[in-house]
């Protein structure tokens, strides 16, 4: 599904699986979190938001968070990019951004993320903490080792590192 930020003219292209129904009944599209395919480990994937982070920057300000936009009553890219994988206002999910009640784990410095929220009133992700391998000498053994086939599924597991404040958010 394609959808355009209004404020930037960006288009996102946010990622959807059709699964077709038997007898008759009508497809469903639903959440799609596989990431790329057949990206290349040493090329790495997309940077899809660098044309979003260098907009923000260009903006100016003391902060790039996304609470900070949200609060300022923004609508970000990666909110849009969110509400639209959520199937929900995006409006909807500023408010939560802004009343700290859902986060959007997208530092700037990884273009290549697709963004989700996270919070009780959104549906569930995994939040995990990749690092390096002292028992892993490649990106490609790496990759293998961590799930088994692709690579792509990377992109949907953030490297974040406050944990605490996202199990408060998602446990309430």
């Amino acid at each position: 599904m394609e959808v355009v930020h209004e404020q930037s003219g960006h288009v996102l292209k946010v990622p959807f699986r059709r699964v077709h129904l038997s007898g008759g009944e009508q497809y469903f599209d639903t959440y799609d979190t596989s990431g790329p395919q057949d990206v290349k480990p040493r090329v790495g994937l997309p940077k899809i938001r660098k044309d979003w982070i260098d907009r923000k920057e260009k903006l100016g300000g003391p902060r790039y968070t996304q609470m900070f936009y949200a609060k300022k009553g923004i609508i970000t890219e990666e909110m849009l990019f969110s509400a639209a994988r959520e199937k929900l206002e995006p409006e909807f999910v500023r408010s939560e951004v802004a009343r700290g009640r859902a986060i959007i784990p997208s530092n700037k410095r990884h273009l290549e993320l697709e963004p989700m929220l996270v919070g009780r009133n959104f549906l569930v992700k995994v939040n995990a903490n990749i690092g390096n391998s002292a028992v892993v000498s490649s990106i490609e053994e790496g990759c293998i080792s961590f799930n088994g086939q692709q690579c792509g599924v990377l992109t949907q597991l953030w490297i974040f590192q406050l944990v605490s404040i996202s199990m408060k958010l998602v446990n309430g």
